[in-house]
């Protein structure tokens, strides 16, 4: 691939142009807002200018509902070789297109699985698909030239291709994207009324289960717009497991020993089923999970504090698998917590014990 066009310069239009065009390919940008346009290319992700001939590859970076229509446009141009898009959702647009009249063997639809709370071509970045799985829908209609150019697109920009089936792809983004965004976002719901006391005391489990709930409601409307019966299918499923935590919660209350015994068992089952689903998500690098011990740290919220505990855990020859920091409510500090392999835990601690730093159990 010598060539590109890049088709909305949003998030992810931007950040694939600027991979792209850091390992010297030519990337032309295109977008309905010329100014976001400008904008990626003021950043380096390529040059605004119409291309003079047909490109090698056209990358299609609209929301879902845009995807046929700016990809038959484009063919009906003959603006590349191949083209794809990198949208969330492939079984529909895949249809669309095809009820549209376009030529599928030139087309792949492909899926990079890595965001961002913030959208936009400023948001951009080389390095956001690098060792991220990117999903290719090839179907036997795919030419093999087209399937070779989204290899090499993903290759580009540092990714790991994954092959699937368009609609087994749309049911687990329903199930591993789309229904977290929304879960996220019904519990973040719950502090828009709460009263000032009770959200100063928010800590880090309600930093992690309400992150993604800060995307943009507009983008999120169209992504699930396009996906909504494999969502709905998991949120039926959550909505019974509600409805029985529900019950036994309200069993708890009971003066009854029976009903106490129901809803212990009942409590137990959802959480034990959690632990059990939380194990198998994937670990460092797509690995198997692994179980780590955590170092937590006291740290005062000054410059180079983060940087003068990582350099003394490199001293002391314990590699930190993961970071999580964990801010003290109205003071000027808070806990980083190390994860790090569990025979290096009592090695580490140690060693950051003797440079002066607070653990804490």
């Amino acid at each position: 691939m010598r060539t590109a066009l890049v088709i909305g310069t949003g998030l992810m239009g931007t950040s694939a142009a600027l991979a792209l065009a850091g390992r010297g390919i030519t990337v032309h940008l295109s977008d309905h807002d010329p100014t976001r346009a400008r904008t990626a290319a003021a950043l380096g992700a390529g040059t605004d200018e119409v291309p003079e001939g047909p490109v090698d590859l056209a990358i299609v970076a609209v929301p879902p509902a845009h995807v046929a229509t700016t990809l038959a446009a484009a063919m009906r141009d003959g603006v590349a070789r191949g083209y794809l898009d990198v949208a969330s959702v492939k079984g529909g647009p895949r249809r669309e297109l095809s009820a549209l009249g376009a030529d599928l063997s030139a087309y792949i639809g492909t899926h990079p699985m890595a965001g961002k709370e913030r959208s936009g071509p400023l948001a951009g970045t080389a390095d956001l698909f690098e060792g991220r799985p990117w999903v290719l829908t090839p179907t036997p209609e795919t030419d093999t030239e087209v399937l070779n150019l989204a290899l090499e697109l993903v290759a580009l920009c540092r990714a790991v291709p994954v092959v699937m089936d368009a609609d087994a792809h749309d049911r687990a983004v329903a199930l591993v994207s789309h229904t977290p965004q929304l879960v996220s976002s019904m519990v973040a719901a719950r502090l828009e009324e709460a009263d000032e006391t009770a959200v100063r005391l928010c800590g880090q489990g309600i930093r992690d289960v309400t992150r993604i709930a800060a995307s943009d409601p507009a983008m999120w409307v169209e992504i699930l717009s396009a996906n909504p019966g494999p969502v709905a299918d998991v949120l039926t499923g959550i909505a019974a497991d509600l409805a029985e935590t529900v019950e036994s919660l309200h069993a708890l209350q009971s003066a009854d020993d029976s009903e106490r015994r129901s809803g212990t068992a009942g409590i137990e089952d959802v959480l034990r089923r959690g632990n059990v689903g939380r194990v198998r998500v994937p670990g460092k690098h797509g690995a198997a999970p692994s179980a780590y011990e955590v170092v937590a740290v006291l740290i005062s919220d000054r410059p180079g504090e983060l940087a003068r505990i990582f350099a003394d855990a490199g001293r002391a020859g314990v590699n930190v698998e993961d970071v999580r920091i964990e801010h003290a409510t109205g003071q000027q500090a808070g806990l980083v917590q190390l994860m790090v392999e569990p025979a290096a835990a009592p090695v580490l601690a140690a060693a950051l014990r003797e440079r002066g730093w607070s653990i804490r159990q």
